[in-house]
């Protein structure tokens, strides 16, 4: 991974917007969750505040103070070298955050159905603290190594301006190896713990839900819902969502970082039609996308979440009709 004097490429501004936008409503995911009215345990509700405010920084970060902020102000307070590289430290922490948050909630889904001894002992909110702690103060120092990664590509009057990458960065082993450690850390490793644990976690569902359907006909109950499956079926619907959300959105990064070194990071070539170069930009699109969609998940998904988003929004249009009286 990449990172330097980044300038922006015009076609990419209606993507940033749109971005933009659905972090607003991220945003108010995040106020709503907060209220504690959705129905959800409070561990559950802590794991996704985590998550909604980490994907908040990621698109803050690296949409609107740096990509956005190189095309309409490229020479600002940010733009100063120990800032620049400390906004892309920031960036990386937030972004390996957002990721093995939901490592964690998907772990913490796992062994509340699968795992019944140790259920009571690990899904509660102590542990999701402890957790969410450990991950955010951890993604912090591995990322702090990006810090020495970058150098000016300027110096006026002593300030140094803007960063790029040291000039062994692509030719040294340590970098190389340390890339790869990065790409399995950030994207392979929590892609395959996601995948294992739906995987176990569906397995468990259906032997269960087996088990009681034969219960409830040997009991003659045929004809009646089952509360207990209804109710474990949506709360496992959330959980699919969004493990299936990060998994399709991060796909094409990861297959573009298996075979293919990152090309034209800072858009020194002017040539952008290339086939490996446009693969790239879809795959770091879709990678920042991940961290948009998760309030639209939550108000597919949630019944009670959408009667608070439609709660806020009555809420909001009748202060600002009263603002206009």
């Amino acid at each position: 991974m990449a990172y330097g004097m980044l300038s922006f490429n015009g076609q990419d501004i209606e993507s940033k917007s749109w971005q933009v936008l659905l972090q607003l409503f991220n945003l108010v995911g995040i106020v709503i969750l907060n209220r504690g009215n959705c129905g959800l345990s409070k561990c559950v509700t802590r794991y996704l505040l985590a998550m909604s405010t980490a994907d908040l920084l990621v698109v803050i970060l690296n949409v609107l103070l740096d990509r956005i902020n190189n095309l309409y102000f490229p020479v600002t307070f940010l733009s100063i070298t120990p800032v620049c590289a400390l906004r892309v430290v920031l960036y990386v922490a937030a972004l390996s955050c957002s990721v093995w948050f939901t490592v964690t909630f998907t772990f913490d889904r796992f062994v509340a159905v699968c795992c019944q001894k140790l259920r009571t002992r690990y899904c509660n909110t102590r542990t999701a603290f402890v957790l969410l702690v450990s991950v955010s103060v951890g993604s912090f120092l591995r990322s702090i190594i990006w810090y020495f990664v970058l150098t000016p590509s300027i110096v006026i009057d002593n300030v140094p301006w803007f960063c790029v990458t040291k000039s062994d960065y692509h030719t040294s082993l340590f970098w190389k190896v340390y890339v790869w450690i990065n790409v399995i850390m950030i994207s392979l490793l929590p892609f395959v713990l996601i995948l294992a644990f739906n995987a176990l976690t569906v397995r468990n569902i259906i032997r269960a839900n087996h088990i009681r359907c034969r219960l409830r006909i040997h009991g003659n109950e045929q004809n009646n819902t089952d509360p207990e499956v209804v109710q474990r079926r949506k709360s496992i619907i959330l959980l699919f969502a969004l493990s299936a959300n990060f998994m399709l959105l991060w796909t094409p990064f990861i297959v573009r970082a298996l075979i293919w070194r990152e090309e034209n990071y800072n858009y020194k070539d002017k040539t952008l039609n290339g086939p490996i170069f446009v693969f790239q930009e879809i795959g770091f699109m879709l990678r920042l996308l991940s961290s948009c969609t998760n309030t639209c998940i939550y108000a597919l998904t949630q019944t009670k979440f959408r009667q608070e988003l439609i709660n806020g929004a009555k809420y909001l249009f009748t202060r600002i009709v009263k603002l206009c009286k």
